[in-house]
């Protein structure tokens, strides 16, 4: 399978608009989306103003959903293989 990357849109009737010529013979095609997100540079929240709830997360596991609501998502600068290092040194006394 060949892969293509082209410009596209979604109209207001949801159908998906290709927005620019197509140079492939006549055939099924098999069509992946990659929705573009508009980024938000700049934003900061001032350190006065307190973060009054935390997002939620949804998930479809109904015995995970009040254990998500309940943790914190982890920091920014989380390193996952810091973490299980120190797990390791911890559970080995290295």
């Amino acid at each position: 399978m060949q892969a293509y990357k082209l410009k596209g849109k979604i109209d207001s009737a949801g159908n998906l608009v290709i927005t620019e010529p197509v140079n492939l013979p006549p055939g099924d095609v098999e069509v992946i989306v990659l929705q573009a997100i508009e980024k938000l540079d700049n934003i900061t929240v001032p350190a006065s103003e307190p973060q009054t709830e935390t997002p939620k997360r949804r998930t479809k596991i109904n015995a995970l959903q009040n254990w998500f609501e309940k943790t914190q998502p982890a920091p920014p600068d989380f390193n996952p293989d810091q973490a299980k290092w120190e797990y390791l040194k911890d559970k080995h006394n290295l």
